[in-house]
């Protein structure tokens, strides 16, 4: 039984006889009663009554007639579905994103892409940059926003962004103010501190699996300066929490300044010069596998809003060009 047997036997009986339906099928009489007696034969049951007028159908074949509808219906929907062109790109994708990046860009991006692109769910991973890259090599994400990492086996890296990092904490007493640097050539830009005078000041950081706690120790190396670390936390709400009330400053890239300031006036924000500590981000798919369209579509968004964030002066950093 297929369903082009089962379209004959509706015609045969919606039509009431075996000519006319033979005649609208475009078949020869006898092929199709061939056909008929080859379903009943199949099914065991009668379909039909045969009279000179033409045929009836048989409780059986009422029954069939019900069933045939339905399953010819579902089947023409089933096609229609298959091959029904996609209404843009869909399918699931997963992101994986330090999480200090996470809270400034993430939000944005899903909102744009649930407006603009319904058909495709975004999975977000956020975690330490160790973490993400981790994500991205063992093939849990499809696109990952990578730290100072422009090169990594397996993964097709793309430049996205580059930032500084600042200096942040409450100068209680007011005297470091006086000792930062203005701003060199950066229109209403952040004042500067030397990493030198930075490192002397109580300093509350996170552990040295941290991406900026190490970025830190390698300047303090290169200068042969130590690191007067007070606290040492790696809850970025207790470090947080640490610095707002003046137990100590610490080093925050430029996506977090938005979340860091109390409003107070001896709060202190500056960018960390001599030497300029900076930290860059790539977007990284894996290399052995074609990038789906659904996946492209959020790195685009990825870049289009990092670039509109950078643009309207919401994120302290600059784009990076592809090599």
């Amino acid at each position: 039984m297929d369903l082009r047997t089962l379209r004959y036997f509706i015609a045969v009986l919606e039509a009431g006889s075996l000519s006319r339906a033979a005649g609208s099928l475009y078949i020869a009489q006898p092929a199709l009663t061939a056909q008929i007696k080859k379903l009943e034969g199949e099914l065991g049951a009668q379909l039909f009554e045969r009279s000179h007028v033409g045929v009836t159908p048989t409780p059986a074949g009422l029954q069939l007639y019900q069933d045939a509808r339905r399953l010819l219906s579902d089947a023409d929907a089933m096609r229609d579905r298959i091959q029904r062109v996609p209404e843009g790109p869909e399918g699931s994708v997963t992101v994986a994103a330090p999480f200090l990046l996470a809270a400034l860009l993430l939000g944005p991006v899903l909102a744009a892409l649930r407006l603009s692109h319904p058909r495709i769910r975004v999975f977000v991973l956020d975690d330490l940059s160790l973490m993400v890259k981790k994500a991205m090599v063992e093939r849990r994400a499809d696109v990952g926003i990578l730290v100072d990492a422009p090169l990594v086996d397996g993964l097709r890296c793309e430049p996205l962004a580059c930032e500084s990092i600042f200096l942040c904490g409450r100068d209680a007493d007011g005297t470091l103010a006086p000792r930062l640097r203005p701003p060199r050539g950066r229109k209403a830009a952040r004042p500067e501190i030397d990493f030198e005078l930075a490192a002397r000041l109580p300093l509350v950081l996170q552990s040295r699996r941290f991406s900026i706690r190490q970025r830190v120790e390698d300047a303090a190396a290169t200068l042969g300066v130590a690191l007067n670390v007070v606290h040492e936390q790696d809850s970025a709400r207790v470090i947080r929490s640490l610095y707002v009330c003046g137990a100590g400053f610490t080093f925050t890239p430029a996506c977090t300044l938005g979340d860091t300031a109390p409003g107070t006036r001896d709060w202190i924000v500056a960018r960390v010069v001599r030497p300029e500590l900076q930290r860059s981000y790539f977007l990284a798919t894996p290399s052995d596998r074609t990038i789906e369209p659904a996946t492209r579509v959020v790195m685009d968004a990825l870049s289009e809003q990092t670039a509109r964030l950078i643009r309207d002066k919401v994120w302290d950093a600059r784009l990076l060009s592809p090599s």
